[in-house]
């Protein structure tokens, strides 16, 4: 059989290819520790499991609109007026069955054959599959060097006739770290002068550790609404992973190409799942606060006891709920080496950097409970005193 080369082109996602091989281990009796999935170990909000069972009742399982329910865009608007002060109509809102289907279907309304897209580095392992089915490339701009965050002069550098837009994500998957306005407004500035879309990707939001403070790229440059497509949803914030609900906002003409796509890709997304949203962007308001107090506890506790291992050099991460370790100095350097012999001789599953264009570093989740946590860094620290 013969493959399209759009598909052999595209690699696995290195995040769920190593969460399932910890399952595969695990499920054959060894004592593995996973902190490579990022997804949060509580439960769904009550308000949530509440409104998606009187909505089953209700006999709510029928295609909804594409771009999702009335209600739910309405409170989609709500939600971002209330907290960020900015001004939405529902037509400017698409549901879609979470954040990924939104950000393809960005991608392939916004990006042509060829067309090049920025990307921060360290950047989300999907991000750069997904500019590839597009047909696009992508244009690295690292920041390891720079304190995670991008300098003007590296992203001018960066950018080429053939560059069409950017990706921001902050908080960031995998590094944590939260982009200040200062730093927006520099990206937005250069995006205007070039004529550049963004995406910012804003899914950790909610995921911000004192003194850090999330900033919406409108709230720091307002003027470039007219080129930004806001990517979130009800995964992170509300552990509402397997519900499968992202929303996105944008300007009328893009968020109707969006739905024409989305037309084609899935109807719309699941009408439960949907409802489901809506009651916990009503109502679940202090379960957010109770898992970000505790997220900031784990991370406390993981960067701790990070830094009290030998050859680890860490950076308290600022929001989402990654750790990103550097081990350059280590005796295995290699980080994917490093992550297979942690997980074959301690049972501990790390992401390696090298996935997020950041050979050297390692990525753990603290979405896992205070007890994992606590396991995983003794057997890692065990690992590293042997080296």
């Amino acid at each position: 059989m013969n493959f399209s080369k759009r598909i052999m082109n595209i690699k696995p996602s290195a995040t769920l290819s190593i969460s399932d091989k910890a399952k595969a281990m695990k499920a054959e009796g060894k004592p593995v520790l996973s902190f490579s999935a990022g997804e949060p170990d509580f439960k769904s909000p009550e308000a949530a499991n509440t409104a998606a069972i009187e909505a089953i009742r209700r006999g709510e399982s029928h295609y909804t609109p594409t771009s999702g329910i009335a209600e739910l865009r309405s409170e989609v608007c709500r939600y971002y007026k209330e907290r960020f002060g900015l001004d939405y109509a529902p037509n400017q809102v698409t549901v879609a069955p979470g954040a990924k289907p939104l950000l393809y279907e960005a991608l392939q309304a916004l990006a042509d054959e060829g067309d090049e897209v920025i990307l921060f580095a360290p950047a989300w392992v999907s991000y750069v599959e997904q500019i590839h089915m597009a047909g696009g490339k992508e244009k690295v701009v690292d920041t390891i060097s720079t304190d995670l965050l991008p300098l003007r002069e590296k992203l001018e550098e960066a950018i080429g006739k053939k560059t069409a837009g950017i990706i921001i994500n902050s908080p960031s998957n995998p590094t944590g770290a939260i982009y200040p306005a200062e730093t927006l407004r520099m990206i937005a500035d250069v995006a205007k002068e070039h004529d550049l879309w963004i995406i910012f990707d804003e899914i950790y939001e909610r995921l911000a550790y004192e003194p850090a403070k999330h900033v919406n790229i409108l709230n720091a440059a307002p003027e470039v609404k007219d080129r930004v497509l806001l990517i979130n949803g009800a995964s992170k914030a509300y552990a509402m992973t397997g519900w499968r609900i992202g929303y996105a906002l944008g300007p009328k003409e893009l968020m109707a190409k969006i739905n024409t796509l989305q037309t084609h890709l899935t109807s719309n997304p699941c009408s439960i799942a949907q409802w489901a949203a809506l009651g916990a962007l009503r109502g679940a308001e202090d379960d957010v606060e109770m898992m970000r107090r505790e997220f900031a506890k784990r991370r406390s506790v993981m960067v701790e006891m990070l830094r009290d291992m030998p050859y680890i050099r860490v950076k308290e991460p600022e929001g989402a709920f990654y750790v990103f370790p550097d081990i350059r100095n280590c005796p295995i350097p290699d980080d994917m080496e490093f992550c297979a012999r942690l997980l074959e001789s301690k049972y501990v599953a790390a992401v390696p950097g090298t996935a997020f264009f950041a050979p050297g570093f390692l990525r753990f989740s603290y979405a896992c409970s205070m007890e994992t946590i606590k396991e995983g860094m003794t057997r890692m620290k065990e690992f590293m005193e042997s080296l």
